[in-house]
């Protein structure tokens, strides 16, 4: 009967000396204010502005230390990454999600270092070009089909950097971080880091890499044995993707029923590369799925990058890849990451920072708190205990990060802050009398890739 009640304590223990940590050694400056900044970003409701969070009853300071904690506060960024990589387990296969969002600034001409980056959105094709920042986040996913995607690395990218080098950066900090790991870490991205550029810097390290391929690919096979005369060859056989003529006999050929993909078929070809990285040499998968459709989709293709696997499994490991794009759009919607209109870049990063351990508190949270839906909301099912990610297909995924936050006043209540309290420091003198105020910079948007010449008839 005691066991119940002894899980709980465990659970919230966890969640105290997460809390304990980040304050003592996270936070370096103004570490109070920070710190209850997470806590009323997580316990007020919807804001319109940043300094409406100094509202919250959880914030014992005015709403000028917001801003203080946000522009003069700093961080100890080397050990909070060191430290939120610690809290992914260390048995079995933990699967990592790298991908690149945007913070869109597009009325911000004092803001330095803008770009204009690809934001999703609800036009036609899906995608729009905007002026912003954009980020690199690589997340431990904690469940498959939820928003519990945990950043353990998120760096913005800057104008003299390109998303691929910052994510094989933030691969290598991770594989160095979990040094002792026994190399069952998968790295999954999207079609942006379908590259040499990205597979050729990580083919030594401890981890697998499971990226997607564009369709239009052509890669080559390994090269035939020297002859003895002329130079020897760097590329075998031609391997087009939308030219079945050049595909070999696959090295493993699966097909099976899925209870949510239907009927399946992969075909599993190894050693092949692209043309510009021989020494390079992954896995190529091509995934149809819905064959029992009458318009079944597209064929996926997907290079693995590893220890050797059965095909199916790697398959289900790109499956886990999707909880990273919900848990973006989460700490955008509900913990405002994209909201405040902060005028230099060192700031966005402290919040984009804050928002990160806003998300693992959230989420160490989860055991100890009981489902508090509002009237118009179902009852969440528990979390089903000692499962392991993404390998057994209908799992219950326990309550949600909404359903989470809403219950998490009793629970903070509980457990207390380590923040002390503010002290009384008197009126501010405010700005100086007589001295001038100076018109803030303006900074053109940085504009990446080389420039298209004009043809001789638009010059003329």
């Amino acid at each position: 009967m005691n066991k119940p009640h002894h899980s709980a304590n465990k659970h919230i223990n966890n969640l105290i000396e997460f809390r304990q940590a980040i304050y003592q050694h996270g936070f370096t400056t103004l570490k109070d204010a920070q710190f209850e900044l997470v806590d009323a970003l997580l316990m007020s409701g919807p804001v319109r502005s940043f300094p409406e969070l100094s509202l919250c009853p959880v914030f014992r300071r005015r709403w000028s230390s917001a801003y203080a904690a946000i522009e003069e506060g700093r961080q100890d960024l080397d050990w909070l990454r060191r430290y939120l990589c610690a809290q992914a387990p260390t048995h079995g296969v933990q699967v990592f999600a790298l991908d690149t969002t945007a913070w869109p600034r597009p009325s911000a001409p004092t803001l330095a270092d803008r770009q204009y980056v690809r934001s999703p959105t609800a036009a036609i094709d899906g995608s729009s070009i905007v002026a912003g920042y954009p980020y690199s986040l690589l997340s431990w996913v904690a469940k498959e089909r939820s928003s519990w995607a945990l950043p353990v690395d998120i760096e913005r990218v800057r104008s003299s950097q390109n998303p691929v080098d910052v994510g094989v950066a933030q691969v290598r900090q991770l594989c160095q971080a979990r040094g002792g790991f026994d190399g069952s870490d998968v790295i999954v991205g999207d079609g942006g880091y379908g590259n040499h550029r990205f597979l050729r810097p990580l083919r030594h390290l401890p981890c697998g890499v499971l990226v997607r391929l564009r369709r239009d690919r052509v890669l080559y096979g390994t090269p035939p044995p020297y002859k003895g005369r002329g130079r020897p060859n760097v590329h075998g056989q031609r391997f087009a993707f939308k030219e079945p003529d050049t595909w070999t006999e696959p090295d493993q050929r699966l097909k099976f029923c899925d209870p949510r993909w239907g009927k399946v078929e992969i075909q599993y070809w190894t050693d092949l590369h692209a043309l510009q990285a021989a020494d390079t040499p992954f896995g190529v998968l091509r995934v149809r799925v819905h064959l029992d459709k009458e318009r079944p989709p597209q064929a996926l293709w997907l290079a693995w990058q590893g220890p050797a696997l059965p095909a199916d499994v790697i398959w289900r490991y790109y499956q886990l890849r999707w909880p990273i794009e919900s848990s973006i759009r989460w700490r955008k919607q509900r913990l405002h990451w994209t909201m405040p209109q902060f005028r230099s870049p060192e700031p966005c990063d402290r919040w984009t920072m804050l928002v990160s351990l806003a998300q693992w508190m959230t989420f160490l949270a989860r055991p100890a708190v009981k489902d508090q839906p509002l009237p118009w909301q179902k009852v969440q099912p528990e979390l089903t205990p000692g499962l392991t990610p993404g390998l057994t297909p209908g799992l219950t995924p326990g309550l949600t990060p909404g359903r989470v936050v809403q219950g998490l006043a009793g629970l903070f209540a509980q457990i207390g802050t380590p923040a002390v309290p503010p002290k009384t420091r008197g009126k501010s003198p405010g700005w100086p009398k007589g001295k001038a105020r100076a018109r803030p910079d303006r900074y053109p948007v940085v504009r990446k890739g080389p420039k298209r010449r004009k043809s001789r008839h638009k010059a003329a």
